[in-house]
Parts: structure tokens; C-alpha cells; sequence
């Protein structure tokens, strides 16, 4: 639903990993109106689903205030995790359908309070098929993982 007194907020996220585990980035591009930012960050050795995750914790995290957020992601783990599979894994407690830990529940938890200050609408993107938003959020995501390994050669 769309609440037209809120600030309009898109925003497109990616994750990027280099060997899965392996060293990470995340990115984030967000747009209201004219305004524009970019958010990376790195972690040395995780997954790209974590990052995947990370982009959007941050990016949601970076509005100081309730807000109506289009999210773009070309993660399908992100966009069916958060609008269709996380609500059984509640329900079980954290568990999967086949009674294991949920992979990655830490993050699910942080996304999930994150959700509940905004209205989202989700949105799935091909990932690598030119969609300006991805492709930056892309850029974003391997320029943190660049700028790491480039620091400590």
C-alpha cells in the first residue's frame, strides 16, 4: 500500500562474493527525488547471500525516517525470503520446513525489525541484464571487495 505523505525512497541492493565463503561487498544505491546515495561495505569471508542481505539491512537502516521504499534486488533468496518464506520460519521457530536452522537467521531478524519502520514494495531484478540500479549496486558491491584487497596488497 502506498501512502503518498511519506518520502519516496528507491533503492537498489546487491551482494558480491569472490569464492562462496570468501571476501564480500555490498551495495546500495538510493534515490529520492533528486538526491542520490551510495553505500558499500566489506567482510572478509562470508557468502553472497549474506551480502545480498547486508545491502538491504543498510540501505533500510541508512533512512532516519519512516519512509514508502521501492527495493530492487536481483537476489530471489532476498525477495521471496522476506515477503514469503520468513514468515513460517517465525512460526517455526527459526527452523526450515525440513526442522533445520534457518541459514543466515541473525540477518534475517535485522532486515525484519528494518522492515517494520517502512513501507516496502520488493521488487526482483535480472541480475547483469543493464538495469541501471543493479548494474550500480553491482559496481558498489565489488568496488568494497576491490578497494580491500587492493589495501592489503
Amino acid at each position: 500500500m502506498t501512502d503518498t505523505a511519506l518520502p519516496r525512497v528507491t533503492i537498489y541492493t546487491d551482494g558480491a562474493c569472490r569464492g562462496n565463503p570468501g571476501p564480500g561487498g555490498w551495495g546500495a544505491l538510493m534515490k529520492s527525488g533528486d538526491h542520490e546515495k551510495r553505500l558499500n561495505g566489506f567482510e572478509a569471508k562470508t557468502t553472497n547471500n549474506r551480502m545480498e542481505l547486508m545491502a538491504a539491512i543498510m540501505a533500510l537502516r541508512e533512512l532516519k525516517r519512516e519512509c514508502q521504499v521501492e527495493l530492487w534486488t536481483d537476489s530471489q533468496y532476498l525477495r521471496k525470503g522476506i515477503t514469503e518464506w520468513i514468515h513460517g520460519w517465525q512460526k517455526k521457530g527459526w527452523k526450515t520446513a525440513s526442522r533445520q536452522p534457518v541459514k543466515n537467521a541473525e540477518l534475517w531478524k535485522e532486515l525484519l525489525a528494518e522492515t517494520h519502520r517502512h513501507r516496502i514494495e520488493w521488487h526482483w531484478v535480472k541480475g547483469h541484464s543493464g538495469h541501471p540500479g543493479n548494474e550500480a549496486a553491482d559496481a558498489l558491491a565489488n568496488e568494497a571487495i576491490d578497494e580491500q584487497q587492493a589495501s592489503r596488497a
